[in-house]
Parts: C-alpha cells; structure tokens; sequence
C-alpha cells in the first residue's frame, strides 16, 4: 500500500513539473511584435504608423489629398 501511494506522489509530482512547463513555454516561443513609431498627419491630426504616412516638407500626411489641401493654403 506504502508503494501504491509513493508511486501516486511520484506519478502527481511529474505531473505538476510537466503542466507548469507548459504554460512556461509558449510564452518564450512567442516573439514579441515589432514596435513602429506612430505619426501625425499635420492634416486631419490622425495618428498612423510612419510607414504608411507620406512625408513633404518634413511634415507628415494621411493621404495624398489632404498634404495637397495642406499646400495650397
């Protein structure tokens, strides 16, 4: 009976180890998002990363139309 039990708390101890591998592991496997700096378009005042937004004159836009609309005032 002693050996039955010692071997349930050897069987639950493995059991723990592997469960709490795994919840560990996924988290490291996962690499992290890329990070992209966010700009405003002198415009409107929208925020969008600065890879979609057009820049003239060293100021940022949403879209064509509006850095159009802005040099023209």
């Amino acid at each position: 009976m002693s050996r039955l039990l010692f071997l349930f708390a050897v069987i639950a101890v493995v059991y723990w180890l592997l469960k709490s591998y795994r919840k560990q592991s996924p988290k490291q496997d996962v690499p992290a998002a890329a990070s992209e700096d966010m700009v405003r378009c002198t415009q409107c005042g929208v925020h969008l990363p600065k890879s979609e937004a057009m820049l003239a004159d060293g100021k940022f836009f949403c879209s064509e139309a509006h850095r159009r609309e802005y040099q023209s005032k």
